[in-house]
């Protein structure tokens, strides 16, 4: 039954630090009702992402910042309850960027950035994580930008979160040899190790963590898929071998916060040395290739060369606990929220 009142939590204030729920505000109005070429949906499920602590800032980047008042930016999955759209009748599930809200009002200019969510997929969450931005992150980054080849060794930092744990799982897909992950905790790492079939994972706060990469792959590796930048990137600068790629999708270090600058490179010299690159990219670049790539992550998942992990929190008052959680190192693979 659609309910006549909707509740969004909106940002309050620029968070300087940590995000808390003192940065958001709850607020209710009641659930608008579709003109000409507009959709209603009604909000199953959130995805959480580092990219939306970059969202909450005053500066200048790839998409504006979230405006203080406006409903927190965010990609869910949900179900058009109300629809003056001849393609998207009531009852189809879609994905979009739907915000942290009950119900999100689409406008026609809105219209083209949803993606139906195929019937056949029994869990419409999966196109948040393994089928969504995440999957899809990972699979472009490894791939077209990382390009691990047959005999490669390969490093994913922060190996255990829901894109790297993927990205490492494509590297050996695609052949790779050997596949080093990092993590900030034991049960992470065994999880790396024992669940997506990494051949070792090491402790990322570890003091000597240059060095243990070294002793996990003397040879130097021929990939890097970057998640968390500061020193843990520089250390594997060091370990970069011959015409190796380093592939940035992130820099959880630094929690996306202006006020805390990243740790300065020492090795990016060896780039030069080593004749090796590295490159930063959006997985927006990719967008026409979308399709093909769900398509080979799904068959992926089917044949089991694919495990995904979920963390599940559920109602929208936890949802700024939810991205908070994704820089305490509080979630073991996509961070998630069900709408009760």
């Amino acid at each position: 039954m659609l309910k006549t009142r909707n509740r969004s939590l909106v940002l309050r204030e620029r968070p300087t630090g940590e995000v808390g729920d003192e940065h958001f505000e709850m607020v209710e109005g009641p659930v608008p009702t579709p003109r000409a070429g507009e959709v209603v949906i009604r909000n199953e499920w959130l995805s959480f992402d580092p990219a939306q602590r970059g969202w909450m800032n005053d500066v200048r980047s790839y998409a504006p910042p979230v405006a203080i008042g406006e409903v927190m930016r965010a990609y869910g999955v949900g179900m058009i309850v109300a629809s003056e759209h001849a393609d998207l009748p009531v009852g189809t599930r879609v994905q979009g960027q739907l915000g942290w809200q009950e119900y999100a009002h689409i406008p026609p200019g809105g219209i083209g950035e949803l993606t139906i969510v195929p019937p056949e997929i029994a869990h419409p969450e999966t196109m948040l994580g393994v089928l969504g931005l995440t999957g899809l992150t990972a699979y472009f980054g490894m791939l077209m930008v990382g390009i691990p080849g047959v005999g490669d060794t390969v490093l994913v930092t922060a190996a255990a979160g829901a894109t790297g744990s993927i990205a490492g799982q494509i590297a050996r897909i695609n052949g790779a040899s050997r596949v080093v992950g990092t993590a900030g905790t034991a049960e992470k790492r065994a999880w790396v190790c024992e669940v997506a079939g990494f051949d070792e994972c090491l402790d990322h706060y570890d003091d000597d963590v240059r060095r243990q990469l070294r002793r996990a792959a003397p040879g130097g590796y021929d990939v890097v898929f970057d998640n968390v930048g500061g020193s843990l990137l520089d250390a594997a600068l060091f370990n970069i071998a011959e015409r190796g790629r380093i592939a940035l999708c992130g820099s959880i270090s630094t929690g996306y916060r202006p006020e805390r600058p990243a740790i300065g490179l020492h090795y990016y010299q060896l780039l030069t040395t080593r004749r090796s690159r590295m490159e930063g990219f959006l997985v927006t670049d990719f967008a026409d290739q979308f399709d093909r790539a769900r398509g080979d992550l799904s068959r992926w998942v089917d044949e089991g060369k694919i495990q995904a992990s979920q963390d599940v929190l559920t109602g929208l008052e936890r949802a700024p606990t939810g991205l908070a959680r994704l820089f305490s190192g509080g979630n073991l693979g996509k961070q998630l929220l069900r709408l009760s």
